[in-house]
């Protein structure tokens, strides 16, 4: 892993973007992989603005969404398509056919979790896929648990996930048990990973992402084994990170 530490959340959010700004000029075509949340937040408004000075064009990126809840349509403010549409894909050039997400409402789960998986496998991969860490080191929506899932999958979300999202609910009870996620072949298959890591709650789940024995237990650990993994966390997030003082 290549670990950096920098100040704060921009400072984050300004390193993550030259990286993937990098990414984009270097192959006009390539496949993002997207996460949602707060976290890249940041790095998406400054994609989103380096396009409007003409500095990276969208027209031929694929993009594809980590994740999604089951039960929710993505004209659904807490889908995560909705937030990618939101905050990344609304304003940008990019074509209608190269944005894959999977679907949370379809009628038979097990046939979309194997048809988006499919899709991944059909683009080549992943080429850059951006990820934030949940505080219990799950990635996407793969959660602690015996094994590491490889291919996408319907999970049963973590207690800890579920309350870490409810505050984007009306109640904490709204937020749902289920998900749909990418699995932890198709992300270790990506060319090159971006982890962003920011806060005081990410700071345990760091020191188990990069310091930790790599177990599914924490399955942001197995991320140790990849030789594109660039991690970018804020002071505070990697406090207790070996060597960081």
């Amino acid at each position: 892993m290549n670990v950096n530490v920098v100040e704060d959340y921009e400072k984050m959010s300004d390193m993550a973007a030259e990286i993937v700004i990098a990414e984009l000029r270097e192959k006009p075509d390539c496949v993002l992989g997207l996460t949602a949340g707060s976290s890249p937040m940041g790095l998406y408004q400054r994609l989103r603005k380096a396009y409007e000075k003409g500095i990276v064009d969208f027209s031929r990126v694929r993009i594809f969404t980590l994740s999604e809840y089951i039960g929710l349509g993505e004209d659904m403010e807490q889908s995560f398509s909705y937030y990618t549409r939101q905050n990344f894909c609304d304003g940008l050039n990019l074509s209608e056919e190269n944005i894959h997400m999977p679907d949370g409402m379809a009628d038979d789960i097990a046939s979309e979790c194997a048809r988006y998986s499919k899709e991944i496998e059909a683009a080549g991969g992943i080429d850059m896929m951006i990820l934030g860490i949940g505080p219990n080191a799950h990635i996407g929506f793969n959660e602690p648990g015996p094994v590491f899932v490889p291919e996408t999958h319907v999970v049963e979300l973590s207690e800890a996930t579920r309350a870490a999202n409810a505050r984007f609910f009306d109640e904490p009870d709204d937020v749902p048990y289920w998900a749909v996620s990418m699995g932890m072949r198709d992300i270790m298959f990506a060319r090159n990973i971006l982890l962003l890591a920011s806060g005081p709650g990410k700071t345990e789940a760091l020191v188990m992402a990069v310091a930790g024995d790599i177990t599914p237990k924490a399955p942001a650990s197995l991320l140790q084994l990849h030789r594109g993994a660039i991690v970018i966390a804020d002071r505070i997030a990697a406090k207790r990170l070996p060597g960081v003082s």
